[in-house]
């Protein structure tokens, strides 16, 4: 059976108030949330997703919120929602740092914010694991490459934005591939640590992972030794040409 949209007035009941407020909200405090959606013009939460917080479905859960499925005006769009146990009082943070990889074309498309709340472009598809473990048949390697080569363009435009995502060491969870290649969550990053998006991701997809072991048997990945010389030239002149010669040697 196909689930509906749960109008936000309704957030207040149980179980639907045990995400609007996560992990504990008084009365006071879920009424301004939901008049704060309402401002947004958030019409309803549909709770799906791979994840599941008590006997509700999620798209996914951070230190410092929980992302789900809404419906803002027609359209669906994700939405995160502030912890009440965050240690950021507000979202203001975040939406500066999305805004700035917005700027570098990266990431979801950013379409409103406020004090508990962060309206995004709802990305349909796969985290990358997942995506490059369902690969298979004619063509996978044209495929895979193609996506890394995206992936490893972003995390370029990032560093030369300034902008270190903060989690890339770890990528399996924070590059969506469907219709569109984006990378998600920037609750981590930050515009004062020395940027290392291009070493990160590159290790994390070809050295020493779970990803990496897939991604080797699917095509003929060059010598460690290769890739971390390159890299090492990467971080001392981070330029177009050093980041070429990534690609280069990476067969990309």
């Amino acid at each position: 059976m196909k689930q509906s949209f749960l109008p936000v007035d309704r957030l207040v009941q149980e179980p639907y108030s045990t995400i609007l407020g996560y992990p504990k909200a008084t009365k006071k405090q879920l009424a301004l949330r939901v008049a704060e959606l309402q401002e947004l013009e958030i019409r309803g939460i549909l709770f799906e997703g791979p994840m599941t917080l008590g006997t509700l479905n999620v798209l996914g859960k951070g230190y410092s919120g929980i992302v789900v499925l809404a419906e803002r005006k027609t359209k669906r769009v994700a939405l995160k929602i502030r912890r009440t146990d965050s240690p950021r009082k507000t979202m203001e943070q975040e939406t500066m740092l999305l805004q700035t990889a917005n700027k570098a074309s990266v990431g979801p498309l950013l379409l409103q914010s406020s004090k508990n709340f962060i309206v995004m472009e709802y990305l349909d598809g796969k985290k990358i694991f997942d995506w490059v473990s369902d690969l298979k048949g004619k063509g996978s390697t044209s495929k895979l490459k193609s996506v890394i080569k995206k992936v490893l363009y972003d995390c370029y435009r990032l560093d030369t934005a300034g902008l270190d995502h903060g989690e890339l060491s770890n990528i399996t969870k924070h590059v969506i591939v469907g219709k569109s290649i984006k990378m998600i969550d920037f609750e981590s990053s930050s515009l004062e640590r020395r940027v290392s998006n291009v070493t990160s991701a590159t290790q994390a997809i070809f050295i020493g992972s779970g990803l990496a072991k897939i991604v080797q048997k699917i095509y003929s990945v060059p010598p460690r030794s290769k890739i971390i010389t390159v890299l090492r030239e990467y971080k001392k002149q981070r330029t177009q040409q050093s980041f070429d010669n990534i690609l280069r040697i990476l067969k990309l």
